[in-house]
This record gives structure tokens, sequence and C-alpha cells, in this order.
């Protein structure tokens, strides 16, 4: 009876869910702060709240609201941080269930936390620090630290800020994922002559209010370079000697001077050997620069003389001067090119007017004869210009580009003004070395995937594939998986790259219902110095598989209690019976769930719905009907193979409560009198063979301890006879038995014929055999030693 009317009650509690309640509060209130007058927005009355016992139920969640019933009202228990709570995660809200007795009832509430600004910007480190050549390009970048701020939304971090902006600024590159690249873009070329250090302070600002901001300080140290090459106070210098001039003439002094600092400031001369025998004739002091004349000059050899005197400082950058010594003669020589410097490769970022030779060209003819003027071949991207008299320079007229043109020949052609005019030629081979200007690029602009959960950890998924322009090492690619979050899991314990290959493989089991999509990216980077890079954004979709069978949530299934649907007997066809609810985690035609009747008592009275799970009569109930009918449904889903699951459903054909009450009141007492039936057997059964055993060796002890006393009396006196004595109270059985005259059973037969009980009678006079808590029957100690003391004594008294 009581087991049904508490199955009634949680039906009943089963449909008193009411709406839910919502309130919207900050965080970070106070302990005791009111949330909301929950009395009055349920519409209940206050008496009720506190005679139905009205409490709070979170489950699992921490307790944060406490609910007043003397006043009614939701109050702060415990202080609440948003961050602490939810993360990133918004909107962010605390569910739980106010619950009343008699009748119990069901209120729902959610109290959702907004964000307030409570959480200023950070950065990891206080400071950064920077060390830049001064001869960094202009547009150069440097990564700055991005700034954390916990809280969400307008409270959020907004931007960022640099001051001073003379030689800096900021550039915010927004990207895929909604995050930001921060960098620190060189604007205005650096001079360590003019500054060395220099402070800048990097400022991450929200958009709170107040608005609230965190700061960290740059630190850049400007490095020198050797940037400044030695730079001579004339470009040529002029001498007239006569041939007859002594060796060791002093010819001229020739001054450089350097703005660079230390080592690279000073400067040492040097004559430019690439003209044969100008050593022979001319010296220069390696620290003076005074020039010397050291050999004898002949005016029909040569009728000048121009050569070049270096000044190079010890970091390698030099500048040159001319020297020019003259000689007349007619037009029978061709002019001679000599090369003084040149380069046989060149980078393809190298800048217009670099010059990638110098040459001299000399005619010992005079006048006319002597004027050479020089030209290369055309349509290649180069030109030739005179730095002075018969001196030229071949410079880059403009742009390089190694993957169009990776070789140059150039012919560089020398005519006199004679008549004829004489001309020479020469030819110079150039190489376009590459360099990184080319940054890899990815075939697709994005890739997405699918696989299927389940799948094999290691499982190749996918490949990425870029391709470099350049050559070489530069042209290298190596995949490098970009270290992201999904849900706060780090993207690389799902997936990683191989290195070279590009191929996306899966590192652990996916599941599809923990993950359905993931993103993250994946850099494609080059092996230049510096290494260029460019990123690409990857999904990878998981698949469903049916690896979830359907669970019943309604009927509950419970060992303990019968749960029974009860159906009038004046039920028409049609009668909704109930209703089995199911559900499947898995998505797609693998969570289509069907119902069919699997066996039933009566299975032309009912039928399920195949598609809703309800449960309907399908003909008239009769008297010949059972009134216990019992059901089974399986649940299936649409999955290859399909899960089912199988719930029973009790029915009770009935139009009064008591006749379902005493038809499932007897179900119920059957089974509890056969347990208690079978328990009381086995207990039976282990007392009675305790009992015998007890039995056999009190006799055996009794039999050895008479046959031993026998002997004793027949050693002393042969002619006595042995009569047999028996203490007081007990009977010879068969000559050996101990058990009392007065022990006595009566049996007890109760109303009911299926129950009996067992009741056992002690004798008025104490027992030497005796049953204690244990239910063991043991004989006392103190009991047995007096039995035989009397035993001697009769027999003494009998000699």
């Amino acid at each position: 009876m009581e087991r049904v009317v508490l199955v009634l009650m949680l039906i009943r509690f089963l449909c008193s869910v009411h709406s839910q309640v919502s309130y919207s509060i900050p965080e970070e209130m106070s302990k005791g702060s009111l949330v909301g007058n929950i009395v009055q927005d349920l519409g209940l009355d206050i008496k009720r709240l506190k005679t139905g016992k009205g409490r709070i139920f979170t489950g699992d969640q921490a307790d944060y609201i406490a609910l007043d019933k003397d006043r009614g009202i939701l109050l702060i228990k415990e202080r609440i941080d948003r961050e602490a709570l939810c993360g990133q995660t918004s909107p962010c809200a605390l569910h739980f269930q106010i619950i009343l007795e008699n009748p119990m009832e069901l209120y729902s509430v959610t109290v959702e936390i907004t964000d307030i600004n409570d959480n200023p910007p950070s950065f990891e480190k206080s400071d950064m620090k920077f060390e830049i050549g001064e001869n960094a390009a202009i547009g150069a970048s440097f990564i700055l630290e991005i700034a954390v701020d916990p809280d969400v939304g307008v409270n959020g971090l907004q931007t960022y800020t640099l001051k001073p902006t003379d030689n800096f600024q900021l550039k915010l590159n927004q990207q895929p994922d909604g995050g930001n690249i921060v960098e620190m873009i060189l604007r205005k070329p650096l001079d360590r002559e003019e500054q060395e250090n220099m402070m800048l302070v990097y400022t991450a600002v929200d958009g709170g209010e107040p608005q609230m901001s965190g700061t960290v300080q740059i630190h850049i140290t400007v490095l020198d370079a050797n940037d400044n090459a030695p730079v001579f106070t004339q470009d040529i210098y002029k001498v007239s000697v006569s041939e007859n001039s002594p060796k060791g003439t002093r010819l001229t002094a020739v001054s450089a001077t350097d703005a660079d600092y230390g080592s690279n400031n000073v400067v040492i001369y040097s004559l430019s050997r690439s003209i044969a025998g100008i050593s022979d004739m001319f010296s220069v002091d390696r620290k003076t620069g005074e020039v010397t004349l050291i050999g004898q000059l002949d005016y029909e050899k040569a009728r000048n003389y121009q050569f070049f005197v270096e000044g190079r400082d010890e970091g390698g950058l030099s500048d040159s001067c001319k020297i020019i010594v003259d000689v007349v003669d007619v037009n029978d020589n061709s002019p001679i090119i000599s090369t003084i410097s040149k380069s046989s490769t060149i980078a393809e970022d190298a800048p217009s007017n670099t010059v990638i030779a110098m040459i001299s060209v000399n005619d010992p003819d005079s006048e006319n004869n002597g004027q050479v003027s020089c030209i290369i071949n055309e349509n290649i991207p180069f030109a030739i210009k005179s730095t002075s008299n018969r001196f030229y320079s071949i410079v880059t007229d403009s742009e390089l580009d190694r993957e169009t043109h990776s070789e140059y020949n150039i012919t560089v052609t020398c005519s006199d003004e004679g008549v004829p005019s004489l001309s020479s030629r020469a030819d110079l081979s150039l190489k376009i070395t590459d360099v990184n200007d080319n940054a890899p690029v990815f075939v697709k602009s994005s890739y997405e995937a699918s696989v299927s959960e389940n799948n094999t950890p290691g499982l190749s998924i996918f490949t990425v594939r870029a391709r470099d322009a350049d050559w070489n090492q530069n042209a290298r690619v190596s995949y490098i998986l970009e270290e992201s979050s999904n849900n706060g899991v780090p993207v690389s314990s799902y997936v990683s790259v191989n290195a070279e290959s590009g191929v996306i493989h899966a590192v652990r089991s996916f599941d599809y219902e923990q993950v359905k999509a993931f993103t993250f990216h994946v850099k494609a980077q080059d092996g230049g110095s510096p290494p260029l890079s460019s990123n690409v954004s990857v999904k990878i979709i998981i698949q469903d598989q049916n690896d979830n069978a359907p669970q019943v949530l309604y009927p509950v299934q419970t060992s303990g209690t019968l749960v029974a649907e009860i159906v009038p007997r004046s039920a028409d066809v049609g009668y909704l019976v109930t209703k089995v609810v199911a559900v499947d985690v898995d998505s797609g035609q693998n969570g289509w769930l069907s119902y069919k009747l699997l066996k039933a008592t009566d299975r032309a009275l009912f039928e399920v719905g195949a598609q809703n799970g309800e449960i309907r009569t399908i003909r008239q109930v009769n008297d010949k009907d059972a009134v216990k009918q019992k059901l089974s449904v399986v649940v299936e889903d649409n999955g290859q193979p399909s899960r089912s699951a199988t719930v029973n459903v009790n029915v009770a054909l009935a139009d009064s409560f008591p006749e379902v009450l005493s038809e499932f009141s007897d179900f119920t007492h059957d089974k509890e009198y056969n347990d208690n039936l079978t328990f009381y057997l086995v207990l039976a059964l282990a007392v009675v063979s305790f009992l015998f055993i007890v039995s056999i060796i009190t006799i055996l002890s009794v039999k050895c301890y008479r046959w031993k006393r026998d002997r004793m009396f027949y050693k002393s006196n042969g002619n006595l006879p042995v009569i047999p004595y028996y203490p007081p109270l007990y009977a010879d059985v068969g000559g050996t038995g101990t058990l009392q005259h007065v022990y006595n059973y009566e049996h007890y037969r109760t109303t009911d014929s299926r129950k009996s009980d067992l009741k056992y009678v002690r004798p008025c006079n104490q027992s030497i055999i005796s049953l204690d808590n244990t239910e063991i029957q043991t004989l006392p100690h103190a009991h047995g030693e007096k039995l035989i003391n009397d035993s001697e004594d009769q027999v003494r008294d009998f000699k």
C-alpha cells in the first residue's frame, strides 16, 4: 500500500515542474545582497514556502544563492566571480531549482551573472627588450606581447597604444580566429650616432567604465653598424709630373674621414692594384695617405697614369679617390679596358644604382684620340656610368628578379674618338642570387576535412600544401601547428602536423558527442633567414557514428518499486495509456528513434506509436482481460547497425483504486513471503545441523567417561555390581542420552497459511546445554564440574 502511494506521489511530482524565473545580477555582489523576491515572482504565498520546506537544489554546482524562507527572497550566499565561474563564456548563468513538498513542486530559476570591469588588461612580462641594428630597414616589424583581459564584451581588451611614435608605430593584424597580432613597425631609420637607447610605453586599454589599462615598457638598444664608409675629401687628385722626376718624389697626399665609432672609423690607405704596373710606379703611405713616385716615368710607354687610392676602415667598408697622371701620344692604341672591381653574383633585392663592377678604360693616345666612351648591350636591367675620366661603373638600372632571370651576360664596349675609331670589348658574367623575398603560399586559402569519430590515434586525415617561389633553402617549406585551444583544450592534443610533408595526423580518438568540429591554423615557414611564413585555417569536422544506444527516460525502471499505469475498463479505443520517452545522444539518422511492441500479455489490446512512443488501446477493454498487463517496448535508432533499448511497462486494467491495490499488493506480498520462507528454511537447516553435531560430541564424551569409570570400579572391586547413575532431570535414551525431559517444541500457525513460526520453550531449571547470543549451544564449565563431583560422591556412598 505504502509503495503504491509513493509511486503516485512520484508521478505527481514529475508533473509539478513549473516554468522558470530569470534574474540578472552583476558579479562581485557582497554576501547577503538581494537577488530577487522569489515568492512574488513565482506567485506563491510565503506560508506555502515555509510549510512546503522550500529549499534550493543546485546539483553538482557550487552553492552561490541562498533562500530566505522567512522573507521569501533570494540572497547572495557566496561572492560570485564571473571570470572564475565561466571564463570567457558569455552569457554566464547559474541554474538551480526551488523544491516544495506536500505537495511536491519544482520551480526552475536562472540567475545570469553580468560582467563588470573589475580586471585590467595585463601583460605576462613587466618589460620587453629589443636590440635593433641601426641599419634595420624601414617597415621592419617586431612582434609585441598580447595583453590578457579576463573580462568580456565591452569590458574586455579593446586597443593598444605606443608612445612616443617618433621612430615606431603600432600595427594590429586581425586573425581569422578573432585574435590580434600586435606588431611594432619601424617608420623612421635609427641612427646610433644620434640616440643609442630608446624607451617606449606600450599600453593595452579596455572599454569598461571606468576604463582600465595595463602598460609595459619597451627598451630598445640601437646597435652600431658599419654603415659609414670612409669618404675622401677629394674624388680625384690630379698630378702633373715630368717623366724625368726622380724616385721618391712626393706627388700628393689623400685624406678620408669616417663617421663611425671605434675601430670602424680607423682608415687604412692603399693603392688599387687592379691596373697593371701602377704598384710599380706609385705607392701610398698606409697611415698618412701620402702618394709617392717609386718608378721611372716614360712618356712613350704611357701617356698618363690613372689609379685609385682606396681608404678602408677596419669594418671592411671603403672608398677610393682617383690619381691622374697624363701622357701625350698619337692614336695608335685601342682603349684598354681594365676591371677594377666586379661581382660575380648579386642579390635580387639589391637596390637601384648598386655597383656591380668598376672598370678603367685607358687609351695611351692623346687628345681626341685618347677620348673614350663606353656602352653596354641593351635590354638588360643595367647601365654603365662614368664616375670620372676613363673610369666607369656598371650599376643596376631597375629591379632584379631571380625567379624571372637568374643570370646575365654583360658586354662592355669602349671606343675612342680617333679617326678611324678604335674600340675594345669586355664581357662580364653575373649571377642573380636568391633572397628570401617570397613567403610560402598555400594551395588553398583554407582547408576543411571530415573524420569519423572513434578513429585510430595516428590516423592521417589529409595533407596541406604550400609552394615557395624562392630557391634552395629559401624554398624549403616546413609546416608548424599554431598553438591554440578549443574549449580550453590545446589543439596539439587533437592533431599534429608532419613538418616535412604537411600531413595532418589525429593524436587521439575523437568523440562526436564531446567535440563536433574544431578549427586551428597551420603555418608554412621557409628556410630563409629571416624566415618567411604564411598561415592557413584548417577546420576538422567530426562525423557521428552510431556508438550510443537509446536511453529510456520514462517510464523509470526501478528494482524495488512496482510502477503501473491504470487503464479504466471503460476506456475507448485509442485511449492513451502512457508514453515511452527516450533519447539518443547521437546525431542525424543515428539519433532517429522508432518504437515497437516487443512482447505483451495481450498483443491485441495495445499498440505503440512507431514515432512518438505513445501506448494506446486498439480495442475496447472487456471483463475477460487480465488486470495485470505487462508490455515490453523496444526503442531502436536508425544507425547502421542499429542499437536498441528495452523498457517494461506494467498496466493495470481496473475501474477502482482498491482493486489495483489488492492485485499488486498480493504480487509484492508473495515475493516477500517467498524470500522470507527461503531464509527461514536455510536458517533452520543450519541450526539443526549444529545441534546434531554438538549432541554426537556430547554423547561420545559421556561414553568415554563412563567407560573409564567402569574400568576403575572393576579393578578396585570386581565382586561389586555396577549400577548406572543418572543425574536428576535426565533420562537415559538408549543408555546414553543427556537431553532433559522438559524440553518442548510448540508449533503455531498464523491466520495466513503461508507463514509459520517456531517457538522454543526453555525449562524452568538451568540446563547444561544453553543457547548463547551467537546461537551456539555450549556446556557451562561450572555446572559440568558440579555434576561430575555429585557422581563421584554417589559412587563412594555406594561403595
